[in-house]
């Protein structure tokens, strides 16, 4: 029989053989030159990231007892591997050769878990880590890469503790947003927490603001922030009591203060900033730069704790900063953020954002930007902000919705005080000097007054929106009776409407239905306007004299026009514009001053403070082709009747209109003769005519060398004008304006039936008036007045 061997001596020769084995082992590991295994590691990389990979520097392996184990693990030492060059190459396509380069990269591996089959690195250490990201516009990227995936699920686990480095350079150009911009990337030494930060990018903001809309506006703002925040405590305290009152308290319950629910009070806090980041370039042509931090890069792994992100950001003359966390930063699930925005006009935000926003003057905003998104599309909100654009407040709620074909823009502002010049630029009404401002490069020509700045129709097709503004008090020259405004603005397919934009006017409302149609070029514009029950006092809010009329002013405009900018649609209108005025009181000396009756002028200026009835005022504007032809525009009183004839040209802004007084009873020293209103809108001059006058004065000499009393007759008006038709003014003024297609002209119409008696029409002592009056009369059609004033305003 073989004899057996002790136990001993077996377990001594396994002991044995063991012990050479890893001393050969680490021998082996200690004297073997690991760059020989650069190839094959080379090979294997390659062939799983898709990219040519290399190692270029030495490639080493040492042992290291762990600093951090305690009691007999800290005796069992971990490998440390570390490989220098590290290049990973880019596609053939991109510019630059090496989408990565890396100095240097070593770790540790803790050997007891490989036992498990986990390899557990507790920190990565990477020297000057520098990255390049490129994009073209057929969409082709450098970042995609095509792994090639194993046949089997691998049975290993790899568990990451800690990424660190000083610097890292991040380059990236992208054909598609005509991006080209180069990021510096480091450690910010220790972490810092979202409150700390999200503080101090407040104080910063509020800085920037001041700068932006001035140390008062910034003052403002600062003071619309604090009571939208006590609003929303009072809301939210109220919404607490009226569920605890209720019952208990849903768990989804909002917080009308913070935004968030209980639910999501419950989730894990935010982690802190580790890394900083700085940024130089262009964006779409427009110089970049800008500063911020992030959470730490293993941070994103955590798709349970939201990531805190923070930027602060200059855009040409734009200023954007926020604040706050991204979930899931690695798919962008949501964001929740403070943001804020400043810069010369809201207009330059297009190219930014992609929402073609009016023009308008320096202006600084902050709210919450709150964003999920989603396959059937992002949907972004900007609650509850506040901001001050000029010397206007704007609050409200924006929501942008990423849907097909194009994204929807809706929401809600309103303006408790409007500073109503800070309209201008909307329409390219302001100065040049705002104009410059705003680096818009067309001026307005010093002799136009209607605006000549073109619409940005090529921005009406990228979003659709539906908009509503509200002006609750409106603050401009006390000469202007303008007092609130509200407008709904509608956008679809590049078709802009306003549905109305109605202003407060005079204790009336001038509301206006405007619809904008970019699809061709010039754009085509309607324009239905209505005046209801303007008064006639408030009309003229400076005017002493005016302050104790009666009376209302009501009308109706349509207009149908071509062009690309206000002066444009003007020039080319065509369409009706109509007003009366009935039942109505007016000073007295207005009238006598208007019929150049002097003595009763100083009559009234010395002794006399009485009014005068209105029995029926009417404006009646055919327009055709940008010329305001008056039709009639006659006005009756119980002390005279006075007409005006002539036209407004909208194209050059120039007028020639005749004012013909016609006196009502005896007027001593008169000296009734037309007057004239002629010149630009810019320049007007007011004037009598000066032919007429000089007949009456001619006769006063004449007469004068004769008999000094019969100089006095010249001067005698004795009534020689029939009231106006009133009724039948009424009745014919009751027919809405009509107005053609845009890009046609308006068509001739018979003259209102008024006419016939040829009381209202242009006056006979006029130039061709006599001939005018004949044609109206033979025109028009007849019939009794069958409507009331009544009916008009109740319109």
């Amino acid at each position: 029989m073989a004899q057996r061997l002790p136990i001993g001596k077996i377990a001594a020769w396994i002991i044995a053989v063991l012990a050479v084995m890893i001393a050969a082992l680490v021998v082996f590991l200690l004297t073997f030159d690991w760059n020989r295994a650069r190839p094959w590691i080379d090979d294997k990389v390659t062939q799983a990231i898709g990219r040519q990979f290399h190692i270029t520097g030495d490639l080493k392996v040492g042992w290291q007892r762990p600093p951090s184990e305690t009691g007999w693990r800290r005796w069992v030492p971990w490998p440390r591997f570390s490989a220098q060059h590290i290049t990973i190459a880019n596609p053939d396509w991109a510019k630059q050769p090496q989408f990565a380069t890396l100095d240097e990269i070593d770790f540790q591996v803790e050997v007891l878990p490989l036992l498990a089959r986990d390899i557990v690195i507790p920190t990565i250490n990477l020297v000057n880590p520098s990255i390049d990201l490129e994009r073209l516009e057929d969409n082709r990227n450098n970042w995609t890469f095509r792994f090639n995936q194993p046949a089997e699920p691998s049975t290993w686990h790899l568990t990451l503790h800690d990424i660190a480095f000083a610097t890292g350079h991040v380059a990236y150009a992208d054909q598609l947003t005509q991006a080209d911009m180069q990021v510096v990337v480091d450690t910010l030494g220790q972490p810092v927490p979202i409150g700390d930060v999200m503080k101090q990018q407040e104080q910063a903001s509020r800085e920037s603001s001041a700068q932006v809309v001035g140390k008062s506006g910034a003052t403002q703002l600062h003071k619309q922030v604090e009571t939208r925040q006590v609003e929303a405590s009072a809301a939210s305290a109220a919404s607490s009591a009226a569920a605890a009152s209720s019952g208990p308290a849903s768990p989804a319950s909002t917080s009308a203060n913070t935004g968030t629910t209980s639910q999501q009070k419950s989730k894990p806090s935010v982690p802190s900033y580790g890394l900083g980041w700085t940024l130089r370039g262009t964006y779409k042509k427009t110089a970049v730069s800008g500063s911020g931090k992030v959470g730490g890069v293993l941070a994103l792994q955590d798709t349970t704790r939201p990531f805190p992100v923070q930027a602060d950001v200059k855009i040409g003359d734009t200023h954007i900063a926020l604040a706050g966390t991204v979930t899931a930063p690695a798919h962008l699930a949501a964001l929740d953020l403070k943001l804020w925005l400043q810069g010369v006009s809201m207009a330059h935000l297009y190219p930014i954002a992609g929402v073609p926003l009016p023009e308008t003057p320096p202006y600084a905003t902050e709210g919450r930007l709150v964003g999920q998104f989603n396959e059937d599309g992002n949907v972004f909100r900007y609650e509850n902000f506040t901001g001050r654009v000029g010397g206007s407040d704007v609050n409200g709620s924006t929501v942008y919705v990423g849907e097909k074909p194009r994204p929807m823009v809706s929401g809600e502002l309103v303006s408790n005080l409007l500073q109503f010049s800070d309209l201008a630029p909307i329409i390219g009404a302001d100065t040049n000097a705002s104009k410059a401002k705003r680096g818009e490069p067309s001026r307005q020509p010093s002799n136009k007054a209607l605006p000549v700045e073109q619409f940005k129709t090529d921005r009406w097709k990228a979003v659709d929106a539906d908009v509503k503004f509200t002006g609750r008090r409106i603050i401009k020259d006390p000469a202007l009776p303008i007092t609130h405004l509200y407008t709904h603005v509608i956008m679809t397919d590049g078709v802009l409407t306003f549905e109305p934009l109605k202003f407060g006017v005079a204790g009336g409302t001038l509301a206006s239905n405007i619809y904008l149609d970019s699809s061709t070029t010039p754009l085509k514009g309607r324009f239905a306007t209505q005046a209801r029950h303007l008064k006639l006092k408030q009309l003229f809010p400076t005017v002493k004299t005016m302050q104790s009329a009666l009376g209302e002013v009501n009308g109706d405009a349509a207009l149908s026009a071509t062009g690309n900018s206000p002066a444009a649609l003007a020039a080319t209108s065509n369409g009706e514009v109509r007003a009366l005025i009935t039942d109505g009181t007016v000073s007295r000396l207005y009238m006598e001053a208007a019929g150049l009756n002097v003595l009763n002028v100083v009559y009234e200026k010395l002794f006399g403070k009485r009014d005068v009835k209105i029995n029926c005022a009417a404006v009646d504007f055919v327009v055709t082709n940008g010329v305001l032809e008056s039709r009639v525009f006659a006005l009756d009183t119980d002390d005279a009747v006075i007409n005006m004839d002539g036209h407004i040209d909208l194209q050059t802004e120039q007028m020639d209109l005749g004012i013909h007084p016609h006196t009502k009873g005896l007027r001593v020293i008169s000296l009734r003769s037309p007057l004239y209103v002629k010149g630009t809108f810019k320049n007007p001059h007011v004037g009598v005519n000066a032919a007429a006058l000089a007949v009456r004065g001619g006769a006063v000499v004449g007469l004068g060398l004769v008999n000094p009393f019969a100089a006095l007759i010249p001067l005698i008006a004795p009534s020689n004008n029939k009231p106006l038709p009133c009724a039948q003014m009424l009745a014919d003024m009751r027919a809405a304006p009509s107005a053609p297609p845009a890009g046609q002209k308006q068509r001739e119409k018979a003259a209102p039936a008024y006419l016939a008696s040829g009381a209202a029409g242009p006056a006979e002592d006029s130039p061709g008036g006599a001939a005018r009056a004949q044609a109206a009369s033979k025109t028009a059609p007849a019939g009794p007045a069958a409507a009331s004033e009544a009916q008009y305003r109740g319109r």
